[in-house]
């Protein structure tokens, strides 16, 4: 009994310590860590694109600089997962997240809308439409030489910071720049090219899926009905009945539509092949993506990628294939979730395994079980929505931190468990556990 006693007393003087922790913050809201400063990124041919840069409050700097690289699709500076209405709740804004963390600790963070994107995703059709990989490479470089002449940062000190697509530009401008880059991080790295990772989220994983989850009877087969209800599949393979849908040719005027195959009728418990129906239908569905079918608009209405974007990239080098060329003068950290559906775990490793083939001396790789892409709690089948994970930040700030020279050396997390040390010893791979965190 006294035991339980005094394991009550300390459980009430802990959450007590944590109110008046959380009360102190509330109340402290008002007073001001950063400060910011609007640009504007000339990007050449007549488009310009809107930045910001955030920086600390207090400090005249010059302060270590970084430039935040965006994900795939209509992104703006903010990485808006959402439309913003003016009476509802607001959108998670990953990237200002990331920003304003590093500033309220030291670091001067430029982030920029991508070419054509503008507040709310507003869409310049001819300029986000006809974007290419290439042309989002040279917009970082562009952005890149405007972070260094901004007077709050210091141009020698300079870090890269990714995630999702911008793990392709990075490296890149890093190679490109090998004086102005002094460390690079990839969140959510693609080592592939992006058709392979491509056929992973668009038919790989479906039929998985379907062979783990929705094949109840081990027989290759699914239930279209429950298929097309279920919300994880819906998400990896859109409107099955779309998907389902073939083109039929009348008998009386020959005229082609499309209809759904009478077989498929999702009224009645009807069951399709996983490998022989299924399949050939998101294979076929995969390859029209890159296909540019001529006064076709590439906006939100269009879920799809753009054609254009998709077949640049085809065209492009793996990560994999130049992550070899980064100078080894710049530091490199890789932190992948390990329940990423989107850039899977397979992918960070496949990097560190060259950088380490290569000798590079100084790259580091840390997994959180149990994240998804958006380093937030997620399914090994879909990706979780939410603010960045505390700890994932703070990882990545201990790493900054060290690396831009806040501190003297890289000390690792108190919660890192199964370090593995490399014969390099700069070269670490760690697995971070949240549940201790």
């Amino acid at each position: 009994m006294g035991l339980f006693l005094i394991g009550i007393l300390g459980l009430s003087c802990l959450s007590t310590s944590i109110f008046k922790q959380q009360n102190q913050a509330l109340a402290q809201q008002y007073i001001q860590t950063i400060k910011h400063r609007n640009l504007v990124i000339d990007l050449g041919n007549g488009s310009k694109t809107n930045a910001q840069l955030t920086y600390p409050a207090i400090g005249k700097g010059p302060f270590p600089g970084v430039l935040l690289i965006s994900g795939s699709g209509a992104t703006d500076k903010n990485g808006t997962l959402g439309f913003v209405h003016k009476n509802g709740p607001k959108p998670l804004t990953p990237y200002l997240q990331i920003a304003q963390y590093l500033s309220e600790r030291g670091f001067a963070v430029l982030r920029y809308d991508k070419r054509g994107i503008g507040a709310n995703f507003t869409i310049n059709q001819n300029v986000w439409g006809n974007a290419t990989i290439n042309d989002l490479i040279q917009d970082a470089d562009k952005a890149l030489a405007v972070l260094a002449l901004q007077p709050e940062v210091n141009p020698n000190n300079v870090t890269i910071l990714s995630h999702s697509e911008g793990t392709i530009i990075a490296p890149r401008v890093a190679i490109d720049n090998p004086t102005k880059v002094k460390n690079i991080v990839l969140m959510g790295a693609m080592a592939q090219n992006v058709r392979e990772l491509g056929y992973f989220q668009a038919i790989y994983l479906p039929l998985l899926y379907g062979e783990k989850v929705l094949d109840h009877n081990h027989d290759g087969l699914l239930s279209v009905s429950e298929a097309t209800k279920n919300p994880v599949f819906s998400s990896m393979v859109g409107n099955l009945t779309l998907v389902l849908k073939q083109n039929i040719t009348s008998i009386t005027n020959g005229s082609t539509t499309q209809q759904l195959n009478p077989q498929y009728n999702t009224n009645k418990d009807v069951y399709i092949s996983i490998n022989n129906e299924l399949k050939p239908k998101l294979v076929e569905q995969f390859n029209s993506l890159s296909v540019v079918r001529p006064g076709e608009k590439c906006n939100l209405l269009r879920p799809l990628p753009c054609p254009i974007w998709i077949k640049s990239h085809y065209a492009l080098e793996s990560t994999l294939n130049i992550i070899g060329n980064v100078p080894p003068a710049t530091s490199i950290l890789i932190l992948q979730g390990e329940n990423d559906t989107q850039t899977p775990l397979q992918q960070a490793f496949l990097l560190q395994q060259k950088l380490t083939d290569k000798r590079h001396p100084d790259h580091t790789l840390i997994t959180y079980p149990n994240l998804g892409h958006q380093f937030y709690p997620s399914s090994q089948w879909s990706t979780g929505l939410g603010p960045y994970e505390q700890y994932v930040l703070a990882d990545l700030y201990a790493w900054l931190e060290a690396h831009s020279g806040l501190s003297h050396s890289y000390v690792t997390p108190t919660t890192m468990i199964g370090a593995n040390t490399s014969s390099l010893n700069t070269n670490t791979t760690f697995s971070s556990s949240s549940s201790k965190r």
